[in-house]
């Protein structure tokens, strides 16, 4: 059995005017906001999760539960640059990571997450983990 859960910190979370959003949300259901270890970084009008260095490294996002995981993540992929076909290396890759239901510290579950696959050095860290902080800053 395929696993069906998708773990998203971007422009895919809820709320976000975005096709791909749209699609996700039209086509899972969400299971709560959540969180994964990991830092993030803001690539352009978007972020990249990378591996955590440290214990306090947290990244913020929505947890979903994917109607058609086959399919979805088909169209996911390509959208996130790793698909078949696409350029190598890819921006993303995707993987499975131990994620945390908020406000549900003992309740982990392993879902799918799109971990960025570049070089972050000239990156700027998003500190707090929650790409929406770096949003409601540009507005």
């Amino acid at each position: 059995m395929m696993l069906d859960r998708l773990f998203v910190y971007g422009t895919l979370m809820r709320g976000y005017d975005h096709p791909m959003a749209r699609m996700l949300a039209d086509n899972a259901d969400y299971l709560g906001a959540a969180s994964m270890p990991g830092r993030l970084y803001q690539v352009r009008h978007y972020p990249g999760l990378i591996e955590a260095a440290a214990a306090s490294d947290l990244v913020f996002g929505d947890l979903f539960r994917l109607h058609r995981p086959a399919e979805l993540l088909l169209q996911l992929d390509d959208y996130e640059g790793c698909g078949e076909g696409g350029d190598q290396p890819a921006p993303y890759r995707r993987e499975v990571a131990r994620v945390t239901l908020a406000g549900r510290a003992a309740e982990q579950v392993e879902a799918f997450v799109y971990i960025y696959n570049w070089d972050v050095a000239q990156l700027r860290r998003i500190l707090s983990g929650r790409f929406a902080d770096v949003v409601a800053a540009n507005d």
